[in-house]
Formats: C-alpha cells, structure tokens, sequence
C-alpha cells in the first residue's frame, strides 16, 4: 500500500564508512580503467533501473521514477563514453562486480521484503557513489574533478530517490531501520574489498 503522506527521504550519510585513502590512489595510477569501469557501471544501472520497471509495472511512481533513472544514467553512459574516446580508449571488456553481487546477495525473499530491499539497497550502492565521486572531484588532478562533482550531485539525488521510494510503499520506521542495517553491511563489505582503479 503507497503511503498516504509523503516523506522527504534522508540518506543517513554521517553511517557510511569512508572509503579507505588508498583508493583514490588506485585510481590516480589508472585513470582510463577506471573510466572504462565507470562507464559499465551507468549502463547497468540504466538496465537495472528498467528491469524494476517492467518488474513493478502497477507501481505507477515506481515505474515513472525508473524510465526517467534508466534515461538519466544512460545519459551519464555516454557522458562517460566520450571522455573515454576523447582520451583515446576504448569501451573495456564487461567484468563481474564482487561488491554488487555481494550487495545483492543480501536482497530478502518474499515479495514486499524483496521490493524493499532491492529500493533500498539501490539506495545505498548510489550512497557509495555519491561518495566515491566526492573524492574523485576533490583528489584527481587532471580535467576530471568538474565532472566528477556533477556525478557525485546526481548520485546523491538517486540515492535519496529509491530511499524515498521506499517509504512510499513501505513503513517509514521499517525503512529506516532496514537502510541502517544494510549501510553498516555494506561498510564492511568495502573494508574488506581490494582497492582498484574502480568504483566499487
């Protein structure tokens, strides 16, 4: 059931683990793989945003929120794409992502558990987006920290966007301690990944 009265989403940005210094070094020693990384994560997340389209399809503000996501990332895809040719490289071969399909294995079965789960861990993934670009806008010495400041924006406006999803179709309480308990999942998870030129 939608929630009657609409409540403005607030990601919980002071519970997110800061990603580890060393990263943006990784980065910085391979600036292209990165790019070429960036790139395939916007266009699965267009992907993903129309599969939860056509998956919910009764779930009008849903599906209207996700055509506009999948339009906007697929944007950001080729935003992407033509620094990566101005540079002089080409799309990278696609690679699996250990942090997402490790986000993802925390989905919960069941129809509403799934639902708020996926929303929210969504919400989370953009989080570490928005994050992760915040460093890069601060930290790349090149072009690129404009350009990453205006991504680090939009993630954080996704971000919010699937958290408030969440609570139009779900208990504001029951969001909220949900996203809390998959933030403090997910700050392990980064700690205990290897830091790569990447975004996750």
């Amino acid at each position: 059931m939608v929630n009657d009265e609409r409540t403005v989403a607030r990601v919980p940005w002071s519970v997110i683990v800061p990603t580890r210094a060393g990263w943006l070094d990784a980065v910085r020693s391979d600036v292209d793989a990165f790019l070429s990384d960036h790139a395939a994560c916007e266009r699965k997340a267009s992907a993903a945003a129309m599969t939860l389209a056509s998956h919910y399809r009764d779930k009008e503000k849903l599906v209207s929120a996700m055509v506009n996501l999948a339009c906007e990332e697929l944007g950001h895809f080729r935003r992407v794409y033509e620094r990566i040719v101005e540079r002089g490289g080409r799309l990278g071969p696609d690679s699996k992502d250990a942090y997402v399909g490790s986000m993802a294995a925390l989905v919960r079965r069941g129809p509403d558990l799934y639902l708020l789960d996926r929303l929210l861990i969504a919400g989370v993934v953009e989080a570490r987006g928005a994050e992760r670009f915040r460093i890069l806008a601060e930290g790349l010495l090149t072009d690129l920290p404009d350009f990453y400041a205006d991504f680090a924006r939009s993630e954080e406006r996704h971000a919010e966007l699937f958290i408030d999803l969440a609570k139009t179709y779900f208990p504001v309480d029951v969001v909220e301690s949900r996203v809390r308990e998959l933030f403090q999942a997910e700050g392990e998870l980064v700690a205990s990944l290897p830091l790569r030129p990447a975004l996750h």
